[in-house]
């Protein structure tokens, strides 16, 4: 065989093995190594490309973002801070049409500003949220839909787990992607509540609901209590890093140890809740560390195949035109987002098309942008909506199905799709703060 049969084959090979429940930088992997193999005949230089993706991710300084933001992340999850923020947000809205729903996708974009993890968000507010929109009569798909719909932000308000694993596999700055997300994440945060506006004003019975007049204020002091350390922290990470006096990995290693100093000063933490999230940032991390690598050795088998650059002259030779090679990338992730979660999406498809963006003269952070908002999208897609299933296992509640959740978080979807094709058009939103 050639090596663009066996590049294709391998692609092909890699997809089946991960939708069968094989452990994604094994299938990366594997398949990678002997990939090279037969395309080079010989098993050495395999397992040396091995050695040096091993080498190349591990040393990578930028690297240690992962397990100072996860931390962050954790501590500040286990601290309660996404419920105080909840609470202050459901007070703001409660008096308006679907308020409560609007109230949990503003908390869940503050709550993603400090975690960047959809799965935390989707778990928090499934707790946080549900119960209260099922005591004032919301539809049970409407309220598990918002939380399912908002949670995806997590992935793109930086810090964002994904954001970080893009910036590896595209060689760009960690810096750079969390200040691209910025504005598309606040974009999409807004056009949820917008959307949620509407949904209550031409589709009531889906939303539901009744509207809270005897709603108890907070106080001014009670209100500074609850989101000022959020705020605070927010403000610490990304104005570090947008005013350039922190780098991603110094506002990593800054907004953990304030976040730690939160959770100590709320007395919200108990050495064990602190050993906790100790050993699942190292159990995140090299989670994560595994993934790149096999990243790694995937990307350096596709450029042996040739296969971005058989791709790149397909489209050339078809005289394939900006709008129809976005839309065939877009496609390929949504059909994807159907089979396989964010991680695998990025870690498979990027490098293939990377080489042609390049070529075409396109920015790879803004590329990065649409690349994210793209995959996440198949997180509330049938039939693996990482977060519909976390959802489903949360609230543990017989009268909602998991087909209500995936129905409950369809608008959303559509939502994101419509927010991507505005990215795609205007890439000003992603690089404006740049």
């Amino acid at each position: 065989m050639s090596p663009i049969e066996i590049g294709l084959i391998s692609v092909v090979a890699i997809i089946f093995l991960i939708y069968s429940g094989v452990y994604i930088p094994i299938a990366l992997g594997t398949v990678s190594l002997v990939s090279i193999w037969l395309m080079r005949d010989n098993f050495t230089l395999s397992l040396n490309l091995l050695k040096v993706a091993v080498g190349d991710s591990a040393m990578e300084y930028s690297f240690a973002t992962i397990p100072l933001f996860t931390f962050m992340g954790l501590i500040v999850s286990k601290a309660g801070l996404g419920r105080d923020i909840y609470e202050v947000m459901t007070m703001r809205f409660r008096k308006v049409k679907g308020g409560i729903g609007m109230a949990t996708v503003g908390a869940n974009a503050v709550f993603a500003a400090v975690t960047g993890s959809s799965i935390a968000s989707a778990s928090v507010f499934t707790k946080v949220s549900v119960p209260q929109m099922m005591a004032q009569d919301y539809n049970p798909r409407f309220a598990v839909g918002v939380v399912a719909g908002s949670s995806v932000l997590g992935m793109i308000i930086p810090p964002s787990a994904m954001l970080i694993i893009y910036s590896f596999v595209a060689e760009q700055s960690v810096g750079d992607m969390f200040l691209a997300g910025v504005i598309p994440g606040v974009m999409l945060a807004v056009a949820y509540v917008g959307a949620i506006w509407l949904m209550g004003r031409f589709t009531p019975n889906f939303v539901g609901g009744r509207v809270v007049e005897d709603t108890e204020w907070m106080s001014r002091g009670e209100i500074a209590s609850k989101t000022l350390p959020t705020l605070g922290l927010i403000t610490l990470v990304l104005g570090g890093i947008y005013t350039g006096w922190l780098t991603a990995v110094e506002a990593g290693a800054a907004g953990g140890l304030v976040a730690l100093c939160i959770a100590a000063a709320r007395r919200s933490m108990s050495l064990k809740t602190f050993w906790d999230a100790l050993l699942e940032t190292g159990h995140i991390t090299a989670a994560i560390l595994f993934l790149i690598t096999a990243a790694s050795i995937y990307s350096r088998m596709l450029g042996m195949a040739g296969l971005p650059n058989q791709l790149q002259d397909l489209l050339a030779g078809n005289a394939a035109s900006f709008w129809v090679v976005m839309l065939l990338y877009v496609l390929l992730m949504l059909f994807l987002g159907t089979l396989l979660d964010t991680a695998s999406i990025i870690l498979i498809v990027v490098p293939l098309f990377l080489p042609m963006i390049e070529a075409m003269d396109l920015s790879l952070i803004w590329f990065g942008i649409i690349t994210v908002v793209g995959a996440e999208i198949g997180l509330l897609t049938p039939p693996l909506g990482i977060s519909c299933f976390v959802i489903k296992s949360t609230i543990n509640d017989d009268r909602i199905s998991l087909m209500d959740v995936f129905m409950g978080a369809l608008p959303f979807a559509f939502v994101m799709l419509i927010a991507l094709m505005i990215l795609i058009q205007f890439p000003i939103l992603s690089l404006a703060l740049l």
